[in-house]
């Protein structure tokens, strides 16, 4: 009955297009439909803008919400840098490291269930990062392990340095932000663009909570471009992203405030909630995808599409083509190539591949690759399919089309090579790791002659 109920109130989730313009008013007529900044606003209220793009960039980038709020956001911030406490978080950090990393491939084990009280913020381990915060430019991937929601701890964070895509591995969450609440499933995943104020708590019913998330320090997400898939259809849809209505809190008290800027972080005190906006239109805002709504596309024939096929969105730099980072997913699906090898290829990639698994098993490393584990595979360290995967999928009947079902794994696909945390490196790093390939066989055979002709990996006479 809850997930029933859940599911009703995203009927109170604005649908519409991602990176488009959304609108929302808490209370009738709050929102100003002819300018921005009126004399005098509706109920009192203070217009604010937030601007997530610089004011001349082409307007195809602009990403900006104008938001009417009880008090303005200086009101929810102490008025002394001094108030600013600097604190050196055991576990997330933020690039650049200096430590040495060697060019081997990586696997990290998932993260132990914590000790009680930890929230979010607690409970975040960087695990490998590049670029700069500083720079805005590269990203931070992290893992998070919860038990208590931010709301209990009174606190509430504000991201500066970078958009967070929340990926729940286990747990539903309840998201609150400036411009109202999500509720955040496994399967779905959450984008809270920089600079505004949220909490993340546990959703009614759940103990705990974990899962991944990535700080993207360089430009805006984007739906990638279809090119000749079309133009109506296809992977991620933007109709699909939902962003929250408009709700409010009118609450004094002490409360505290983390800041992440510049690479650092700060605690603070503050004497009110900042989540109250009363209305707010514009499309820098937070917002939800349910990744089973994903259009998975694959070949009906032979062999298999690179991964990029699979990208729910991309942060582009100013290189055509060349992402800061790709979002993929490797969703349920229907495998159907004939007289091919199935699974993943051998590969050495010049872009570097951090790997995340939310359910299931990926079919890689169908029985070493955990949910909550993750592996890094930087530029040019060779990687592929391990010994038990390159067995079944050599010895597969492809005559057959195979149905995966019930698993998600994920990419974040870099062109800057990961740089592994030094807590994950010694905390969580499962050295062994690299043996998985070491039981591969030679198989190769000078005196088996290849048939002739080559037959088609796909017979299109074969009846």
């Amino acid at each position: 009955m809850r997930r029933t109920l859940a599911r009703r109130a995203e009927r109170d989730l604005l649908h519409g297009s991602f990176g488009g313009f959304f609108h929302s008013e808490a209370l009738p007529g709050a929102l100003p439909r002819k300018q921005n900044s009126p004399q005098n606003p509706p109920y009192g209220l203070y217009p604010e803008l937030i601007s997530g793009s610089a004011f001349t960039v082409p307007r195809v980038k602009n990403r900006y919400t104008w938001m009417y709020r009880i008090r303005p956001s200086v009101q929810h911030a102490p008025y002394s840098g001094a108030d600013y406490e600097p604190w050196t978080h055991p576990t997330w950090v933020s690039p650049p490291f200096r430590h040495p990393v060697p060019p081997v491939q990586l696997r990290f084990q998932p993260l132990p269930r914590p000790a009680r009280g930890i929230d979010f913020v607690d409970g975040t381990v960087t695990l490998a990062a590049n670029g700069s915060a500083v720079g805005q430019d590269g990203v931070s991937a992290n893992t998070y392990a919860m038990n208590t929601s931010m709301s209990s701890n009174r606190r509430f964070l504000r991201n500066a340095d970078g958009d967070m895509l929340i990926l729940p591995q286990d747990g539903a969450l309840d998201i609150r932000t400036e411009l109202g609440s999500l509720r955040v499933e496994p399967w779905e995943l959450a984008l809270i663009p920089r600079g505004f104020a949220f909490q993340v708590n546990l959703s009614e019913g759940t103990d705990s909570a974990q899962g991944y998330f990535l700080e993207n320090f360089g430009d805006h997400f984007v739906v990638p471009d279809l090119g000749p898939i079309g133009i109506s259809q296809g992977l991620a849809h933007p109709r699909h992203f939902l962003a929250p209505q408009a709700s409010f809190e009118q609450e004094d008290g002490d409360f505290e405030l983390v800041s992440k800027f510049s690479g650092g972080l700060f605690r603070s005190p503050i004497s009110r909630s900042p989540l109250d906006v009363v209305s707010w239109y514009g499309n820098l805002v937070p917002c939800k995808y349910d990744m089973r709504l994903f259009m998975a596309i694959n070949t009906v024939t032979y062999d298999h599409p690179d991964p990029s096929i699979g990208t729910v969105l991309s942060s582009y730099t100013s290189s055509p083509g060349l992402a800061n980072v790709d979002f993929v997913i490797f969703p349920p699906r229907w495998v159907a190539a004939e007289g091919t090898f199935r699974p993943p290829w051998f590969h050495r990639n010049c872009m570097s591949e951090f790997m995340g698994l939310l359910t299931g098993s990926y079919d890689a490393k169908p029985d070493s690759f955990k949910p909550g584990a993750s592996s890094i595979h930087n530029r040019f360290v060779p990687h592929g399919p391990d010994a038990a995967a390159v067995q079944r999928g050599t010895q597969a009947n492809t005559s057959e089309p195979e149905r995966y079902s019930g698993t998600l794994a994920f990419m974040w696909e870099t062109r800057l090579a990961w740089h592994p945390s030094e807590y994950a490196l010694n905390a969580l790093n499962d050295t062994a790791y690299p043996s998985c390939w070491s039981s591969l066989q030679s198989r190769f055979d000078p005196n088996k002659v290849p048939a002739a002709p080559e037959p088609y990996g796909f017979n299109p006479e074969k009846a």
